[in-house]
């Protein structure tokens, strides 16, 4: 596995060769039939990993059951805790702190080839410019190690999904308002002109698990494709270049949505958590891809046991679908390429965000907070061990995916 691996990075760093500063950009990946072509002319399969938890937050992944589970919920517990002004500059300093180069170079050392990245709007909203100057050096770092950059909105403006994962308002408002399409469709252009003449960026995710399976929102299926249409629209219109990706409804599960192909070099993705590892789960896709001649990408999946993990990779590469699994980096858990340590008093935070949930404004809940020494010490220490050389390898997630284990 791992000497087929290397074939295939090295396979990528030929195709990236001249892509260098000062070189002529000679081409870029696209879609060719059911396949991925590198600029070489050859195809690529994807092998790869996502950024969870650095530009845009999950609760879970800090161990907040019963509390905040939203980027906006969980900075409110920050600003709670550390005053308004302390925590916008946690903030960007966990931003710095959570993806280096280190961390870059280890995925690349492990043999994979692609990272996918989640992001929150908010960072590319006109005047903001932080999130090209988090997202710059990264697709630097990542051009050097010969990795490809897919860049994923997990949360759109007023939400594709409504739930904790788009930090939405408990409802996908995207799919009733103009204004928040148009806005979306403004966001992805920016980003587009940003990165048009960069061939490390594979491509865009338009939307991270667009529309739950809650039958009442079922109704938006009809409405996803052509907020897609006005997405890839805006973006044609400063980038010919980069693949255009489309998810499907129900957490990207659902194709069906889909009518022909309406962009020539676009690229289906599917995530698949918590289910038989076997063929007829992911036939579906397969068929879609062979009717419409267009290529896919299982772009998240993970969050299990080790030989489940296994079991669902090795399907994927028998079937020779390309794959990024979910997550990197995770906070004392083994489900991820590597993990770090609970910060000190961090069971102390924890137990104070599920009671925060509980009791809402009160003065219990100002009765229950941490000595504020506890609470500087926890968020201190957790800049400290997010950082990846005080992170830890997971073997048997390495070696669940076909990497070798450090």
């Amino acid at each position: 596995m791992r000497s087929r691996w290397m074939a295939g990075v090295m396979a990528v760093a030929l195709a990236m060769a001249g892509a260098g500063a000062g070189a002529e950009v000679t081409g870029y990946v696209h879609a060719e039939g059911r396949n991925l072509v590198d600029p070489a002319g050859h195809r690529l399969l994807l092998r790869g990993t996502n950024l969870g938890n650095w530009l845009i937050q999950e609760g879970y992944m800090f161990h907040f059951d019963g509390g905040p589970q939203s980027a906006r919920e969980i900075e409110g517990l920050t600003t709670e805790l550390m005053g308004p002004v302390a925590s916008a500059q946690f903030w960007k300093q966990y931003r710095q702190a959570y993806i280096t180069k280190a961390d870059i170079d280890f995925i690349a050392r492990e043999g994979f080839n692609t990272i996918r990245i989640p992001f929150h709007y908010r960072f590319f909203t006109p005047g903001n410019d932080e999130g090209f100057a988090l997202l710059d050096p990264v697709i630097g770092w990542a051009q050097a190690d010969h990795l490809y950059v897919v860049l994923d909105m997990h949360a759109a403006p007023c939400g594709q999904n409504g739930a904790n994962i788009d930090d939405s308002y408990g409802y996908p408002w995207l799919y009733d308002s103009p204004e928040c399409q148009q806005e979306t469709d403004a966001m992805w252009k920016r980003i587009a002109a940003h990165y048009r003449d960069n061939p490390t960026v594979l491509g865009y995710d338009l939307l991270n698990e667009p529309i739950p399976h809650y039958p009442r929102l079922k109704k938006y299926n009809a409405k996803l494709e052509p907020v897609y249409r006005g997405i890839v629209a805006a973006v044609r219109t400063v980038d010919r270049h980069h693949v255009v990706i489309l998810g499907g409804a129900q957490w990207d599960t659902n194709f069906t949505v889909f009518s022909k192909p309406f962009d020539s070099n676009v690229m289906y993705t599917f995530h698949k958590y918590w289910m038989p590892p076997v063929q007829e789960q992911i036939q579906a896709y397969i068929d879609f891809s062979a009717k419409y001649d267009v290529p896919i990408w299982m772009s998240e999946s993970g969050e299990n046991k080790d030989a489940w993990v296994q079991q669902f990779r090795e399907l994927l590469d028998k079937n020779q679908i390309s794959w990024t699994f979910w997550p990197y980096k995770k906070m004392d858990a083994p489900s991820a390429l590597v993990s770090f340590d609970r910060p000190v008093h961090w069971d102390e935070i924890v137990a104070f965000a599920a009671h925060k949930f509980q009791m809402g404004d009160s003065e219990k809940a100002v009765a229950a907070r941490p000595a504020q020494a506890d609470i500087d010490a926890a968020f201190t220490d957790l800049l400290e061990v997010v950082r990846f050389e005080h992170a830890h390898p997971n073997p048997g997630y390495l070696k669940a995916l076909g990497a070798p284990v450090p």
